[in-house]
């Protein structure tokens, strides 16, 4: 299983969010978080959302 994490280099951008929505949110801080387990069927939005992220602030891992 894929897991997601935004670290403090987010800028709030929200390219992530705009490019998978259903991973990806902005929250009330500015700054995008990240559902814990991504499905299956996500995971190429996931990485295509961190691949595009200007600050690199996604981390993508597997457990």
């Amino acid at each position: 299983m894929l897991n997601a994490h935004v670290n403090e280099n987010c800028i709030g951008c929200g390219l992530c969010a705009s490019l998978c929505p259903s991973v990806f949110t902005l929250l009330d801080e500015g700054v995008a978080g990240a559902k814990d387990q991504i499905a299956p069927e996500e995971e190429p939005m996931a990485e295509e959302a961190a691949e595009s992220c200007p600050v690199d602030a996604i981390e993508l891992d597997r457990t």
